[in-house]
């Protein structure tokens, strides 16, 4: 009340900043079992959406119902208290997150194990480190077994060994049932874990369906902003981007492929091209370099790429160029930037185990034999 007597105060005198949409008009529904990724850039409404389906803060418009026991993972180390044990921490939080003294007698050695504090449970959680802190919330959360788990980029922290547990821990409770609606702004984490997902934007959903398809649609999303921002230098630009098959058709996956660049320099020189082949982010899939020599004007630079080693979908070219590294510093021709996109046909990319999450995709042409 106070806070909203505050905001028409700043009103009245003119300095109000009047209301802004947090979310407008998203709809969704998430049965049993269902996996939900909400995606899009900071301040576009996902969080915003994990508070209002736990109940942490309530709508002002439009309804929301979610029925079961909730489990949301917005913090793990929420609820921790860096003067108790361990032990006393596990029973403190589990029974703040709704489990009984006997439920969690059940789950305690379960809950340790998973943490990897079985040397250090009984030592005052303020002589943890930080991984052990992580570890330690998030496991007591993760065996909740809810109706709903909330995840709010949990995953973001800890090391890769923990972090693939967490995800074989969230498998197993959604394939026991349990509804998912998983924030992330790791899109490979996202495509592992979500059945489908809903790109939000200024609060407003942009796309919401099968996870490949919308991720597809975000992936394109950023290109093309990073495109707009990307800065122009005037020594050197990238005129023209062509991809294509050997015979000129479409790309394929396990097959060679041509890039062809038309460039623009104002003087002749000597430097290191840089080709990346990315999903619509600047952190490419593969880099591949080539020192080349270029007259002053226009020139063309051809890459023949052997064995395209991409299953299907959209992917993104993106280029840099520099020169020799002096006492100037760094000579930047151009800084690394989408030039272009390009689609590959051939194998879908392949669905790894429950759990696993592949840092990219890539194709693999194998041959299997079963004695």
């Amino acid at each position: 009340m106070q806070d909203q007597l505050a905001r028409i105060a700043r009103q009245v005198r003119g300095r109000g900043r009047g209301w802004r949409w947090a979310l407008k008009d998203v709809s969704f529904e998430a049965r049993p079992g269902d996996s939900l990724a909400l995606i899009g850039v900071n301040g576009s409404g996902k969080s915003t959406m994990l508070k209002i389906v736990s109940r942490v803060t309530y709508e002002t418009a439009g309804r929301s119902e979610a029925k079961g026991r909730i489990g949301a993972l917005l913090d793990v180390r929420s609820g921790i208290n860096m003067l108790l044990t361990g032990r006393e921490n596990i029973y403190l939080y589990a029974n703040i997150l709704g489990l009984t003294k006997r439920q969690i007698t059940e789950r305690f050695d379960s809950i340790v194990e998973f943490a990897e504090l079985e040397d250090a449970v009984d030592r005052q959680v303020k002589y943890f480190s930080n991984g052990m802190q992580v570890r330690l919330g998030f496991s007591i959360a993760a065996h909740l077994e809810p109706d709903i788990l909330l995840v709010d980029e949990v995953l973001a922290v800890g090391d890769a060994n923990f972090q693939q547990k967490c995800l074989q821990r969230i498998s197993e409770i959604v394939a026991n049932g349990t509804t998912l609606l998983f924030v992330s702004h790791d899109l490979a984490s996202v495509e592992a874990m979500c059945e489908r997902a809903i790109w939000l934007a200024d609060g407003v959903a942009r796309a919401q369906g099968p996870t490949a398809e919308v991720l597809s649609l975000y992936r394109g999303s950023l290109e093309e902003d990073v495109a707009l921002l990307a800065p122009v230098e005037s020594d050197m630009r990238v005129l023209k981007t062509e991809i294509a098959a050997a015979d000129e058709g479409q790309v394929r996956a396990g097959e060679d492929a041509e890039i062809r660049m038309t460039l623009r320099s104002s003087k002749s020189g000597k430097a290191r091209l840089f080709i990346g082949v990315s999903q619509g982010t600047a952190m490419p899939i593969f880099v591949i370099r080539h020192l080349v020599t270029f007259p002053e004007g226009d020139f063309e630079v051809r890459c023949l790429l052997r064995n395209v080693p991409l299953p299907r979908g959209k992917y993104y070219l993106w280029s840099a160029m520099r020169g020799a590294t002096s006492d100037a510093g760094v000579d930047l021709r151009f800084a690394w930037r989408p030039i272009g996109s390009f689609d590959v046909l051939g194998e879908l990319p392949m669905k790894p185990p429950p759990g696993v999450m592949p840092l990219s995709p890539v194709y693999v042409d194998a041959q299997w034999d079963v004695q």
